[in-house]
């Protein structure tokens, strides 16, 4: 029984293990507006927030249309499209910032860091 039951763990959690060996854990690097100057985090490597927490994670961070959007697909695919997601969306949430005027304000090792990630070298 304890065997069945270890099993069963394992393969619930083998998105976030494989996550976390193929792109790190999540960082989180600071962002400021150009001309607001609010600060503001954004993330890199697997999101482990979403996978637990799913199409709520866009909601929370303020992008309520992204969200309702992951909703329907995570509806329309059977949740699939949540064992997906975790993969993509931290890489898509900082590249969204940056297309809209926020700027990377963080050390310089994390800077660059999220530039690789990011594709901006």
């Amino acid at each position: 029984m304890g065997l069945i039951v270890f099993i069963y763990i394992f393969i619930y959690f083998a998105p976030l293990i494989i996550g976390w060996v193929m792109m790190g854990i999540q960082k989180k690097i600071k962002f400021v507006h150009s001309e607001s100057g609010l600060n503001k985090n954004g993330f890199i490597g697997y999101s482990w927030t979403y996978f637990f927490f799913g199409f709520f994670v866009p909601i929370f961070r303020g992008e309520i249309g992204i969200g309702v959007l992951h909703l329907i697909l995570s509806l329309v695919t059977f949740g699939i499209f949540q064992l997906i997601m975790p993969f993509l969306y931290n890489k898509q949430y900082s590249a969204r910032l940056l297309t809209n005027g926020w700027k990377l304000n963080d050390n310089e090792t994390l800077n660059n860091l999220a530039k690789t990630k990011l594709n901006l070298n």
